[in-house]
């Protein structure tokens, strides 16, 4: 275990990169899996999931080669399905929640997977009906193994068919692209995620020779063909480290650029860090953060309090809805935070009001943030990371506060943030890592 040490009250300065999108390098990847021929992936974060998945993906039997710093090759020729099997590759998939899409690849090639109910983040529940509903209709068979607690998938032959998926599920798409580009006929799939990260694999597969339409909408159209081939991918920069590091410039009064953040994937992000008056600005493919000592949230138009609320994209990702509510407390004015898609994801806000914030918990899924427009500042004070969104936050709140502060349990930030005390002591924070015997 682990722990940061902060000293709060240290303003930024200077130039930070963001690093290559989490959510993205855990789709690619899977994706690696429907070729035998050599991929090559750029910008992969160096962070503990996507490390994790790429040791998982050497486990089984895809020759990785590291070319370059966040630079990899994945070759898929020889894969141990013996292996898919036994007690160790289940247990390291039941701690990897991006494993869960390993099950498109390996059906659609091999027909067959194995997996255990995978973990992640404790932000209340995540089903996976929308997975296996939309594979068992390429028809995939599912059993669950009551004994050993792990899904067991076989498919002769999967077929292209019609289907409405229950919910815009991000992963659950992404394996049914996966599951349906080599599927027999036409897939077409309604109600699809449509996230930047999302065209990114379809964009891949593409590339790679599969044939998807409707990239970037919510109707995707899938030719199944017989066979991919090889391809080189980079990696989006990642969205929400880019909100983080707007969101710790605001809390920390600091005049900050971030670089290279591919602005026009940011869908609704920039507009939502405006709403609560932090002026920034669009510098050719950079933000551009000001020094700002107070900022103000707006209000409705009819002069009702704001609501900042996640939705499927192009609605705000609830990655975001953390650094947000943190940054509110800061501000001038009161806003409602809406999380509606995970029901236990606010619970941290209880360490914040410790630490002097005024925030109302309305119910799992909303709260009232009521602005201190700086009359007071926050104290540090110890806590623990329940999740890596809420390690973030807790990190940006830790950095504007009065005193020193203690969070533990920081490997949850380590799987979603690459040396993240490395890179922001670089420009004016005060981070310790602290290692626990």
């Amino acid at each position: 275990m682990a722990s940061f040490v902060i000293e709060g009250g240290h303003k930024l300065c200077g130039e930070i990169i963001p690093q290559g999108a989490k959510n993205e390098a855990l789709q690619i990847i899977c994706a690696t899996l429907l070729t035998p021929k050599e991929v090559t992936v750029y910008n992969v974060p160096d962070i503990l999931d996507v490390n994790n998945l790429i040791q998982l993906m050497r486990d089984i039997g895809v020759e990785v080669i590291r070319k370059e710093i966040n630079a990899y090759s994945f070759k898929a020729e020889m894969i141990n399905l013996a292996y898919l099997g036994s007690d160790e590759f289940l247990k390291k998939c039941s701690s990897l929640r991006g494993s869960v899409m390993l099950i498109g690849p390996m059906v659609a090639r091999f027909g067959q997977a194995m997996i255990s109910k995978p973990g992640g983040d404790k932000i209340g529940r995540r089903r996976l009906d929308t997975h296996f509903l939309g594979i068992q209709k390429l028809g995939a068979n599912f059993t669950y193994n009551t004994e050993r607690e792990i899904y067991e998938i076989r498919a002769e032959q999967l077929n292209g068919t019609s289907m409405l998926l229950d919910e815009a599920s991000v992963t659950g798409t992404a394996n049914i692209v996966m599951a349906a580009v080599l599927a027999k006929g036409i897939t077409t799939v309604y109600n699809a995620a449509c996230e930047p990260y999302l065209q990114q694999l379809c964009k891949m597969l593409n590339r790679m020779g599969a044939k998807i339409s409707g990239i970037a909408s919510n109707l995707l159209i899938i030719e199944g063909v017989e066979s991919l081939g090889g391809t080189t991918h980079t990696i989006l920069p990642d969205m929400i480290e880019v909100g983080s590091f707007i969101g710790m410039a605001a809390m920390t009064r600091s005049e900050l650029t971030i670089k290279n953040v591919s602005y026009e994937n940011l869908g609704p992000i920039p507009d939502s860090f405006r709403r609560l008056g932090i002026k920034l600005e669009q510098r050719g493919d950079d933000i551009y953060i000001p020094e700002q000592e107070t900022y103000e949230i707006e209000s409705f138009i009819d002069g009702s309090i704001m609501t900042i609320a996640d939705a499927p994209w192009p609605g705000l990702t609830p990655d975001l809805l953390s650094v947000l509510l943190v940054v509110a407390t800061q501000a001038k004015g009161s806003v409602l935070i809406h999380q509606k898609m995970f029901e236990s994801r606010l619970f941290f806000v209880d360490k914040l009001i410790d630490m002097g914030a005024q925030i109302i918990l309305c119910d799992p899924h909303r709260a009232v943030v009521i602005g201190h427009n700086r009359n007071f500042i926050l104290r540090g004070g110890n806590m623990t990371s329940p999740d890596i969104r809420a390690g973030i936050a807790l990190l940006i709140a830790a950095m504007s506060a009065d005193g020193t502060s203690r969070i533990n349990n920081i490997e949850q930030i380590d799987r979603g943030y690459q040396n993240i005390e490395g890179r922001l002591t670089a420009i004016g924070a005060h981070i310790t890592r602290v290692e626990e015997r």
